[in-house]
């Protein structure tokens, strides 16, 4: 005989997991809805003049939008002011009560309305057209008044709204979002914008850490606090040469050239000294060094490093120069005090 509680809870369970895949399947249509509105986005004639129109002018982009559009167009600056496109935005009621000296005469302004007919972005866009300021639209249709105003049109089209009472603006602003970036970003490649350019404007942060050159993060450098030996020693030998300053995890082989043989490292003398005991030190330390590591030249970058140490589970990494001579080292845990990488 069931206890009735315990068919309680059973019939809640049963309703929650109801509830959850019909909620789950509203979700996958409202994410379709969005995906769907992307996919539709001409990439057309108006798309082409519009990224040489902003690669004409000198000044700044200036992205305007009321409401949402507004909300959307802060992301679309902050795309074209971190990829090398200098950018602010303004806002269309402010404007018009003393913020419009914030438009220079090289600027360019990009309008958001996806009606087209908000009327404090139109009023900005003809006051705009009577100084001479080009002005670039995101719109929905092209036969709206901001698209007739506008030097340029982009068009995101119809779309039918994620909200199922399609009016929240929602497919629309993701639209629109898109459609920014990717001028954004197709200005960024045509200005030949690169890693370095990049990681001029992102300094700090995780992203600014991973761009820096590999060689700002090296603590242990070769000829300072990184020993080298040279080959044909025995690992004792090394050992004792190693020993003259402060050793690391680790030190490394030179040939006769001075070029990168091979690394040892503590892992390695443990593991020998186990299997063979101490007889391990007298044995040439070529033969029991990791002959041609994985390396980072001196021009690679801290993500480079990441790279490595994940796909390879590496804890200490050479660093070498185009001639293969040793820089230095990147120690695993000279990632993580960057904290690029977790312990």
């Amino acid at each position: 005989m069931r206890v009735p509680n315990m068919e309680h809870a059973e019939t809640q369970k049963a309703e929650r997991t109801d509830g959850r895949a019909e909620q789950a399947a509203f979700a996958e249509r409202i994410l379709q809805a969005e995906a769907n509105a992307v996919a539709h986005i001409p990439v057309d004639q108006a798309f082409h003049d519009s990224v040489d129109l902003i690669l004409e002018v000198c000044g700044a982009v200036v992205v305007t939008g009321l409401g949402k559009s507004w909300l959307i167009g802060q992301k679309i600056s902050a795309t074209f002011a971190s990829t090398g496109t200098p950018s602010h935005v303004l806002h269309p009621t402010e404007a018009v009560h003393g913020d419009l000296g914030r438009v220079r005469r090289d600027d360019l302004v990009l309008a958001l309305s996806y009606s087209g007919n908000t009327d404090e972005v139109v009023t900005l866009a003809t006051i705009l057209r009577q100084d001479n300021v080009p002005v670039i639209a995101i719109v929905g249709r092209r036969d709206s008044d901001l698209a007739r105003l506008a030097t340029q049109c982009l068009c995101v089209g119809d779309v039918t709204e994620a909200c199922p009472m399609n009016l929240a603006p929602t497919a629309s602003a993701t639209a629109m979002l898109a459609l920014g970036d990717a001028v954004a970003l197709v200005v960024s490649r045509r200005r030949n914008f690169g890693v370095e350019d990049f990681q001029k404007v992102h300094p700090g942060g995780a992203l600014g850490r991973l761009l820096m050159p590999v060689t700002a993060a090296l603590r242990l450098r070769a000829g300072e606090n990184l020993p080298t030996v040279p080959i044909g020693l025995t690992v004792r030998e090394a050992l004792r040469q190693a020993e003259q300053g402060r050793r690391p995890g680790a030190f490394l082989i030179l040939d006769p050239e001075g070029k990168l043989a091979g690394i040892f490292t503590d892992a390695d003398l443990r593991r020998h000294v186990v299997t063979k005991g101490t007889t391990a030190l007298d044995e040439p330390i070529d033969r029991l060094m990791a002959k041609r590591p994985r390396t980072l030249r001196a021009t690679d970058l801290v993500r480079d490093a990441v790279q490595i140490a994940r796909e390879f589970r590496l804890d200490e990494i050479p660093v070498v120069d185009e001639d293969d001579r040793p820089v230095g080292l990147i120690d695993v845990q000279d990632l993580i005090a960057l904290k690029v990488i977790e312990g």
